[in-house]
Formats: structure tokens, sequence, C-alpha cells
């Protein structure tokens, strides 16, 4: 078994931060050129097409995009573009593609659908001279280099910061700027969760289940948290909103059944303190990935990010604990980290 430090994937996830500063660095350009063209043709709504790890950024992108720039986000239905060939009308939207490959035939499929019906469409990828790419009026180039482990870690964070950058460009704001620009160094900090995380790992050996919770910018969060465990680790694990879980879900907690709250410190942080407590009274095993001092006294295994960020970059360091978790409780369970069973790197479907 290779040696855990010598993994493809432990590499990509220690990368995170040099692959940040290249993209902020190399990519500020063309942020810009798709915010002039976005505010020339006076659009106010975008329509995202993604699959997999990718539309969890797309996730990231309803927030970020709606609450910092007025932009109504939705996510698109490739199947009406592949199997039911019954295309939806896109008006004056931005389609925005998100893949790190490229390659899969039904995302080219509706940005194809998209320019022909006139639409300005942009590309977030790994790979600028993929078939996805040549159907975008902007492209731009994720700056990860070669990812070689099955599991998107690296392209995910920088599709993250793909998605903010743009919103930057939009806003035109200094401050939101200078904050996105720090972005790199609070990664580079979290990853020093390594040594802590994996302690904790080997507690939850024998998981067969549990649910990941986020709420607002971090709702991604959840549901990339819970991807890479799936993934990984072969457990059977579900992402759902705070409020969510509180219509039905709630009703299949029983003592010791662990549940990863994600609610670093803002708007959200008070809401998520309440809910911590409701499921410590229904006697559920709460891992917190927070920086909120209320979020992390109320859990059982408390696991505190050491780097502040503005609550709408937040999902760029929380991420990173769920990956070193996937990572340490993959490794515990004698699983191979960059290939898991059954998947391929690149999915293409149809």
């Amino acid at each position: 078994m290779t040696p855990l430090k010598e993994t493809h994937l432990y590499r990509e996830i220690h990368q995170q931060p040099d692959v940040l500063r290249r993209l902020l660095d190399e990519e500020e350009a063309t942020a810009h050129a798709l915010a002039d063209l976005v505010r020339g043709r006076a659009i106010d709504h975008v329509v995202i097409a993604a699959r997999g790890t990718s539309d969890n950024a797309g996730r990231y992108a309803q927030y970020v995009l709606g609450a910092m720039n007025g932009l109504s986000v939705g996510l698109a239905a490739p199947s009406l573009f592949t199997i039911y060939q019954r295309p939806p009308r896109f008006g004056n939207a931005l389609v925005l593609g998100i893949s790190q490959s490229g390659q899969s035939p039904d995302i080219v499929a509706v940005l194809a659908e998209a320019r022909r019906q006139g639409a300005l469409t942009a590309v977030l990828t790994n790979r600028p001279d993929s078939p996805l790419a040549e159907q975008g009026d902007v492209v731009f180039n994720l700056c990860a280099g070669d990812e070689r482990a099955v599991a998107a870690t690296k392209t995910y964070t920088a599709e993250l910061a793909a998605v903010a950058l743009l919103s930057v460009a939009l806003s035109g704001a200094a401050e939101a700027r200078a904050a996105l620009w720090a972005m790199p160094d609070a990664v580079a900090a979290t990853l020093a969760m390594q040594e802590s995380i994996a302690a904790v790992a080997p507690r939850y050996r024998y998981m067969s289940r549990c649910v990941v919770i986020g709420r607002g910018y971090n709702y991604a969060t959840a549901f990339e948290t819970a991807l890479k465990l799936k993934e990984l680790t072969y457990t059977i694990v579900e992402p759902y909103s705070s409020a969510d879980f509180l219509h039905g879900p709630l009703a299949m907690l029983e003592p010791g059944f662990p549940v990863i709250v994600i609610a670093p410190a803002g708007l959200m942080a008070g809401e998520a303190v309440g809910f911590v407590h409701t499921l410590r009274e229904r006697q559920a095993e709460v891992i917190a990935i927070s920086d909120d001092a209320g979020v992390l006294a109320a859990a059982r295994v408390p696991l505190a990010l050491p780097s502040a960020a503005p609550e709408w970059l937040s999902p760029l360091t929380a991420i990173v604990p769920g990956q070193l978790l996937a990572l340490h409780l993959a490794h515990t369970r004698d699983f191979d980290v960059d290939a898991p069973r059954a998947i391929r790197k690149v999915t293409e479907t149809v």
C-alpha cells in the first residue's frame, strides 16, 4: 500500500494554496472580460451546467452571484438537452459550464444549445482545449495542473475561486478583492488541521452512514463533503441544509448517529448553534467544522477552523477538513485513496 503522504490525493489536497494563487494571478483578466460582457448585455440571470463535484461549485455560485451581485442563478437539467431533446429557452442569460475535464457530452450539449440560441456562454475548466471549452465565449483555465487522483480536490477549490473571482469582477469591490486574495494563505493555514483530523478518523472506522449539514454559502460544502466521503470511504452519506433536515429527516436520528455540521462564523452560525443543540438532545454524534465558539462548544467532536474567512468565501476553507477526513478515513479502512472502486476520473454522461 502506498504511504499516505506519497499518494496523489494527499499531494493534491496540499497543492491547493498554490493552485489558488496561480488562478487569481492568471485569470483575473478573464473574469473582468466576462464581467464586461455581462454588464454590456444587461444579463440578470445565470444558468449553470455541471455534474458531480462541479455541480457543487454551481451550488456555491447560486449563493455568491445571488448575494453579492444580485443575479438569479439556476442549475440546468442536462437531460432536457440530450435524452428528451426539449431544451428550454435561455433568453438573455449567461450560461456557465463547469467541468474539470470538459469532456461530459451532456454538459457540452447544454453549452452548444445556448450558443445556438445566441446566449452568452462561459466555461470553467482545467482543460482549456476540451470540447466544452470550444463552446465558451469566455474560458477560465482553472490552472490546477494534472489532477491524477480520481476524487477531485484542487479542481473543486479552483472552481470556487473562479466563481468568486467573477463575483469580484462584477462588483468592482476592492474590499472583496482583498478578501479573496487572502484565501490561498487561509487554505494553507487550514491544512494544519491535518494531524488533528488524522487522530479523529479512527473513531469513525466502522461508520456505515452519516449526514452532512450546511446552509447558505456552505450548502455546497455539505454536498461536496458528502460526495468525498461516498467516493473515498464507500459510506452512505446524505447532505442537507439544516432547514431541510428539520422537515422530516430529523426523525431518523438515533443515539450515536454521526452528523457533520459545517458552520463557519457568519450569519448562519447563530442558527447552527440551536440546530446542534437539537441534534445533541437526540443524542446524535455531532462533528462540527467551524470557527464559531458557540458551534464548537455545542459539538461532541469540534474541529476548529484555524483561519477566519468572510462567510461568502468560507467554503474555500471549510471544504478542506472534509477532504482530509475522507482521505484519512479511507486510509484507516485500507482503501486505495487514489483509485476508488467503480469510478473513473472522467465520467462521460449523455
